[in-house]
């Protein structure tokens, strides 16, 4: 059999954030709609390492879109210049089986996660909303940043990291990226400066504390928080978490994974039942997104395997079209 194998660089060069964004707005509808199968994903800590290793399989009907991500997060490799995430995705024929594609997927992931942002963006932050603050100096605040920058016209940005190097160096990568991110990108030195004046907020860390002080958040702001996808994990203060209306992708997947919901509920301040809705629920229009200008809105996301296998399909499809990756004989 013969399989293609498709690199980051290959990705990269040939996908772009106005392309995701649709494909995880059409993955979040076939949630809604029951038109996908996908078992809860399979979680291998490596303990002694502060690491873990996520099996995600998936299969979206409508779409014939059927595969497997093996995605690892060990925090600590930043301090040795290494990838905090690794991670390949695997496409199956749905007719028969065969396998199609293997792809490298620490971009396809950082893509999608951005673009499920920019979908919750569009539905739930302000219309005139224009500062961003971005937490985490990572990949995934990277495309945080372009994806939000997609669906929202914005003129400035703070961005914070513990780690004042890495921020500076996000500042200065993303001055590069042109006329898809604003020109006005800036360290914050506190929490506070960062979100001070922000309308939306992108929370993209490992962190296991909250990352700032909910009374410094201005009513109306938008909150994106993607990086805690472990019950321990923890990126947001309980005080937003109670004061918010809560949006999630999967309310069965945040309910077992999403520190950011088990703490407070945990702890008694919130029930499942506090969760406003699902953002494909959003999306299909059988629930309101933002409802007036003073709410604060939270789209909490622990990632989705639905998000990865309609994306690496049309990576598949693009790389058909267009000829690029190998194909390699097994």
């Amino acid at each position: 059999m013969k399989v293609r194998v498709i690199t980051k660089a290959d990705i990269q060069a040939n996908l772009a954030m106005s392309e995701v964004i649709p494909m995880v707005k059409k993955a979040y509808r076939a949630l809604a709609t029951q038109q996908v199968i996908m078992p809860p994903r399979l979680q291998i800590p490596v303990e002694e390492k502060e690491g873990v290793t996520l099996f995600m399989p998936a299969y979206l009907k409508q779409e014939n879109a059927l595969g497997s991500k093996i995605v690892s997060v060990f925090p600590h490799n930043a301090q040795f210049k290494r990838p905090t995430i690794n991670a390949v995705f695997f496409l199956i024929s749905s007719e028969t089986g065969v396998p199609l594609a293997l792809m490298e997927a620490s971009w396809l992931t950082a893509l999608r996660t951005g673009a499920a942002s920019g979908v919750a963006t569009e539905y739930l932050a302000r219309t005139e909303a224009k500062i961003a603050a971005i937490f985490g100096a990572g990949v995934q605040g990277r495309t945080q940043l372009l994806a939000v920058s997609h669906v929202q016209p914005l003129t400035k940005v703070w961005v914070y990291d513990p780690n004042r190097e890495a921020a500076r160096n996000f500042v200065e990568e993303m001055k590069t990226w042109g006329s898809s991110v604003p020109s006005e990108i800036l360290v914050a030195s506190s929490p506070q400066e960062a979100i001070k004046e922000a309308d939306i907020i992108c929370t993209a860390t490992t962190a296991t504390r909250p990352v700032f002080n909910g009374a410094d958040v201005k009513p109306g702001t938008h909150i994106n928080a993607i990086g805690s996808f472990t019950p321990e994990m923890q990126e947001l203060p309980e005080d937003i978490i109670t004061k918010a209306k809560i949006v999630v992708d999967s309310r069965p997947a945040c309910l077992e994974e999403a520190g950011d919901i088990i703490i407070p509920w945990r702890q008694g301040l919130i029930t499942p039942q506090d969760i406003y809705g699902e953002i494909g629920e959003i999306v299909l229009g059988s629930l309101p997104g933002r409802v007036d200008d003073e709410e604060i809105t939270v789209f909490k996301s622990v990632g989705l395997a639905i998000q990865d296998v309609i994306v690496a399909q049309l990576i598949l499809e693009k790389a058909q079209q267009h000829n690029f990756g190998q194909e390699v004989e097994l």
